[in-house]
């Protein structure tokens, strides 16, 4: 097959939905000439119902995205696009809409230490190549332009973000790859970026331009391109909950407003004022957390990078200024100074600024010191102040306050995140009725990790039971309650209650955690997880029958063998902690090779779009073919996720599996004590048939009591059932008697009270399961174990 060319489809629509303008790119994709769709309705394209692009464009200004659309020759394609709402001069508007089509691979990555620092720069960065087509973007750059680098890879800045800062930029770039040096493009891409960008063309081993860099500065401006008030200029300086961006923010206040230069290391672990201020004998190890000066073009190397370790010899400035805990200026050439700044690494960036002037600032708050902060001015700028004295103190207060607060978020989500993940099931139990693949996915917001939660119990007779739950609210007391729910659901399973008795229980149990926490602590909101929801479902691989009840918590979504995505009609239940009101089932055939999808509502939160988008979004990537269950879990959580969730998102999938006929074998059995030893043979005639003669004197042995129970306790219709599944096989007796079997101790003399004593000894697993008419006692045993 020829291989394609990389190249870009693009067209414009009007506000009518018309098509106004065609590309050659586009006439190469879809096989249309320009006369043959231009004044047409753009949506004669698509290979789904039109109603649904309207929905997803109507109110916005761009909008990325999968979009289904029919080639020419009748064929489907599946194309990543990129629409932007443009309004002329003239007040018209329209949508330009563009796709990369490009063959190209994705460029090889480097080695973890550089892909680290390409990735979490603090700048946006982006790499375009000889074609001027985007081919990677870091976090920051894909944070400023609020797209994914999926979505943007093969397209030109001018497409990417339309303007004339874009144009301005695309040509320096193209400057920079034809003279291989650096240019500047002076115009703001948005209010994200500084008001400069940097194009920096990227050379191999021999010499040759590959690619272009763009990077330019988070601006310390606000929106509008305004430098702030003095008052209100380190207003945002301790607003951060990373220590790293904290003191970040401390360096786009301070450069260039006070310093040229600005460097900040902090203590791994804070010293309290009741400490000796003194460093002691020793040098004091700091980490570097933040570096900052006025762009020169000349590149200085600054030696110690962010979060390398720097030891400060005891008569160093920073060792100097945490023993005073107070403020203290230098002259670079005092020559203790000199010293220090030419031989110390951690000094380099002083050197390189040819600084003059120093002032070293502790970091303190609440009595306890953090680290240092130091400012350096060059020649030209003369010393330090009063007045850039005392701004440097305020901002270096509000920047402390800011790293302690960050740590003890940091803390605390570590805590929560650690608690969360103990909690949660670390790998998934052997079963064999379900594929199962997940994902859990921790909210990113300030009010830390939820409550969210999934798990997979296998029960009796093959089944397994599939849990989703959603606990109210975040951080420690929503992880708690969560472990306390989960091992809840657990117990309540192991004894095989039906769903909507199980999620009566569990109300029952969230209203009295309700009431002990509300006794404990009145003011405690959602106490006790009241509000939570759960969704129970048990899947049998041997009737096919899906048992479902919910508890305020989303339906689940049913993919059959043929690709039709629906939702299960589950009635939605109260939530968790309401008490008294009921909770309903509902039973389903699934075909073999179904695919049943629970998730929590997290997922839906994810994007800035409607309820009716996000459905659309996610049936279509439960539509799409999947070489694995977990490459469908990223399909989902791509087409889904627009950012870091701001609520946490539990996805678990499961495709169902069946056990034939062939290894399922039941028999009717007649009250009658003498159809024991006919139940004796029936099985040994089927383990020869399943050549399983090994076991079966131990399973003989067991079917001869559970059936002799059933027909001295039980009440008829008596039925036997065996369950060969892998390397396991189960017994099962149904009598329709409610009288649950216990297990108890014999004496001497007593006829009774043995068998399930024995049984209990011979099996791996035994236990009892109520249906809504009569009960099984069921016993499970390893065909693999002696």
């Amino acid at each position: 097959m020829e291989r394609q060319s990389t190249y870009t489809a693009t067209a414009t629509i009007d506000e009518h939905g018309i098509l106004t303008s065609w590309s050659e790119g586009a006439e190469r994709l879809l096989g249309y000439d320009s006369p043959a769709v231009v004044g047409r309705p753009a949506t004669a394209l698509l290979a789904a119902d039109g109603s649904t692009a309207r929905r997803i464009v109507a109110g916005r200004e761009r909008w990325n995205g999968t979009v289904p659309l029919r080639h020419r020759d009748g064929r489907l394609l599946e194309l990543g696009v990129l629409a932007h709402r443009r309004t002329s001069a003239a007040g018209v508007t329209d949508w330009l809409v563009v796709s990369a089509v490009t063959a190209r691979p994705q460029p090889p990555r480097g080695e973890p230490l550089e892909e680290w620092t390409f990735l979490q720069s603090p700048f946006p960065l982006a790499i375009f190549d000889a074609d001027l087509r985007l081919v990677r973007a870091n976090r920051r750059m894909e944070h400023a332009l609020a797209l994914p680098e999926a979505a943007m890879r093969g397209l030109r800045l001018p497409h990417i973000a339309p303007g004339a800062a874009s144009e301005e930029a695309d040509r320096s770039m193209r400057r920079a790859l034809d003279s291989g040096r650096p240019q500047e493009a002076r115009a703001r891409l948005g209010p994200q970026f500084g008001r400069t960008a940097v194009l920096s063309p990227l050379k191999d081993a021999g010499g040759r331009v590959r690619a272009v860099c763009l990077s330019t500065e988070v601006p310390a401006t606000d929106s509008a391109g305004r430098q702030p008030p003095p008052g209100e200029s380190g207003s945002r300086v301790g607003s951060a909950t990373d220590q790293a961006r904290a003191a970040q923010e401390l360096g786009e206040v301070t450069v260039p407003r006070l310093a040229d230069v600005m460097a900040v290391d902090l203590l791994d672990s804070p010293r309290d004022a009741n400490e000796d201020p003194a460093p002691g004998p020793g040098p004091v190890i700091l980490r570097r957390a933040a570096l900052r000066a006025v762009p020169d073009g000349t590149g200085p190397a600054y030696g110690t990078g962010v979060g390398e370790a720097i030891v400060c010899p005891v008569d160093s400035p920073p060792a100097q200024c945490l023993a005073a805990g107070r403020p203290l200026l230098y002259d670079t050439t005092d020559p203790v100074v000199g010293e220090w700044a030419a031989a110390d690494p951690g000094a380099a960036w002083l050197r390189a600024s040819e600084a003059r002037a120093l002032l070293a600032v502790p970091l303190l708050v609440q009595g306890s010191t953090l680290g240092v902060a130091l400012f350096g001015r060059r020649p030209g700028r003369g010393a330090f102040g009063p007045e850039e004295l005392r701004l440097a103190q305020e901002f270096t207060a509000k920047a402390a306050a800011g790293i302690r607060q960050a740590r003890s978020y940091t803390r605390a989500r570590t805590t929560t995140m650690a608690l969360q993940h103990s909690l949660l099931p670390h790998t998934l139990p052997e079963q064999a009725a379900l594929e199962i693949a997940t994902r859990y996915l921790p909210a990113a917001t300030r009010a830390g990790v939820g409550g969210d939660w999934f798990d997979v119990i296998p029960l009796s007779g093959a089944r397994v039971a599939l849990v989703v739950g959603d606990v109210v609210g975040h951080g420690i007391r929503a992880s708690a309650t969560m472990g306390r729910l989960r091992t809840a659901v657990r117990t309540l399973a192991d004894v095989d209650l039906p769903a909507d008795e199980l999620l009566t229980h569990l109300d029952d149990l969230v209203l009295r955690l309700a009431a002990d926490e509300g006794s404990a602590d009145p003011a405690a909101e959602t106490a006790g997880g009241i509000g939570t929801t759960c969704l129970y479902a048990v899947y049998d691989p041997v009737s096919r029958r899906c048992t479902l009840a919910r508890a305020g918590h989303p339906p689940p979504a049913v993919v059959t063998p043929d690709g039709a995505v629906r939702f299960l009609d589950v009635p939605a239940g109260p939530p968790l902690g309401l008490g008294g009101l009921p909770f309903e089932t509902i039973e389903t055939d699934l075909p073999e090779g179904s695919l049943l999808v629970l998730y929590t509502n997290g997922l839906f939160e994810a994007r800035e779009h409607d309820i009716d988008e996000a459905l659309d979004m996610m049936f279509a990537a439960l539509g799409r073919p999947a070489k694995s269950l977990d490459a469908l879990c990223d399909h989902v959580l791509t087409a889904l996720l627009s950012h870091r969730p701001d609520d946490d998102i539990a996805l678990l999938v499961a495709r169902t599996r069946v056990l034939h006929e062939d290894r399922v074998a039941a028999w009717e059995l007649r009250n009658d004590p003498t159809d024991v030893s006919r139940a004796r043979h029936l099985v040994h005639d089927q383990l020869t048939a399943w050549d399983l003669e090994e076991a079966g004197f131990t399973t003989e042995l067991m079917v001869s009591e559970l059936v002799t129970n059933a027909m001295r306790y039980g009440r008829p219709p008596i039925q036997l059932r065996l369950i060969h599944r892998d390397a396991t096989l189960i017994c099962e007796v149904y009598d329709s008697s409610g009288t649950t079997p216990h297990m108890r101790r014999a004496r001497i003399f007593d006829e009774g009270g043995r068998g399930l004593l024995l049984v209990a000894q011979l099996a791996d697993r035994w236990g009892t399961r109520h249906d809504r008419v009569g009960k099984t006692v069921w016993a499970e045993q390893s065909l693999t174990e002696p």
